[in-house]
C-alpha cells in the first residue's frame, strides 16, 4: 500500500516544524511548502532547509508570494519597527500579515491536490500566540468547509484535510512534543528580526524563551537576554 502524503507548511519556526514532525508520526509522507513572502529576512526559510533536510522530506518547494510589496505588517515593512518586550498591546499586533494563512493554505490546497496528497498540517496556535485571528478553530473550521467546496477532491467527496495538531497545545506543550518527535529544536527559527542570533524581545522570541525555559531546557533560550514575562 502506498504511504499517504501530506503538505506541511514550513516556516522554519519550532511549531511547523512539529508540526512536520507530527505528519510523519501520524503516518504520512510529507511533502513541504515555504514561501517568500516578502518578509523582513530569509533566516527562517534557512531554518525550514535544515529542518527538512533533517526530517528527511525529499519534496520541498519554497515559491514567492510577495504580500510585503503593499505593507500592512511590521514584518513585511522595514519603515516599522518591530515592537520590543511586549509593547505591542493591541488585540491584533502589528506583526499580524494581513491574509497569510488564507494564502498560504490556500497555496498548500492547490500543491496537495496537484501531488495526490489527502491532508495539509499547518502549525497554527491558538493558545500561547499574538492573537492573530488566521490562528483560530473557528477560522480552520471555515478553511475546513472552502476546501471541501473549491477543489475537485473535495466535490469528489474526498476533500483534503486541515490538521492543526498544535491548535489547543501551550508552547509549552510543543516544545515537549517536538522533543517526544526527534525535532532538531536549536535547528529552527522563530525570531522576527532575523540576524545572527535571535533578538530575545520580539514576541515570538519571548514566547518561545519563556516555553523553553518552563520545559527545562534554558540552553536553548536567546542567550545572554533576561527573558521578559
Amino acid at each position: 500500500m502506498n504511504t499517504p502524503q501530506a503538505v506541511v507548511l514550513l516556516s522554519g519556526g519550532l511549531d511547523s516544524a512539529t508540526a512536520a514532525a507530527q505528519a510523519q508520526a501520524d503516518g504520512y509522507g510529507a511533502i513541504a511548502l515555504s514561501c517568500r513572502y516578502g518578509q523582513r529576512h530569509h533566516r527562517e526559510l534557512a531554518a525550514a532547509k535544515a529542518i527538512a533536510q533533517h526530517l528527511k522530506i525529499a519534496q520541498h518547494f519554497i515559491i514567492d508570494v510577495n504580500l510585503g510589496q503593499w505593507g500592512g505588517s511590521s514584518l513585511t515593512d522595514t519603515t516599522t519597527p518591530l515592537a520590543q518586550d511586549g509593547s505591542d498591546t493591541a488585540p491584533i499586533p502589528a506583526t499580524y500579515v494581513p491574509g497569510r494563512n488564507t494564502v498560504f493554505i490556500a497555496l498548500a490546497l492547490s500543491l496537495a491536490e496537484a501531488q495526490g496528497a489527502t491532508a495539509v498540517y499547518l502549525g497554527i496556535n491558538a493558545v500561547d500566540y499574538s492573537g492573530y485571528p488566521d490562528c483560530r478553530p473557528d477560522y480552520l473550521a471555515a478553511y475546513q468547509q472552502l476546501a471541501a467546496l473549491s477543489s475537485r477532491v473535495g466535490v469528489e467527496g474526498q476533500p483534503i484535510q486541515l490538521v492543526a495538531p498544535l491548535v489547543a497545545d501551550s508552547k509549552v506543550d510543543i516544545v515537549r512534543r517536538a522533543l517526544q518527535l526527534g525535532v532538531p529544536i536549536p535547528l529552527t527559527w522563530s525570531c522576527y528580526a532575523g540576524g545572527d542570533a535571535p533578538c530575545g524581545r520580539c514576541d515570538s522570541c519571548r514566547i518561545r524563551d519563556q516555553a523553553l525555559i518552563t520545559a527545562g531546557y534554558p540552553q536553548w533560550a536567546t542567550p545572554n537576554v533576561t527573558p521578559c514575562f
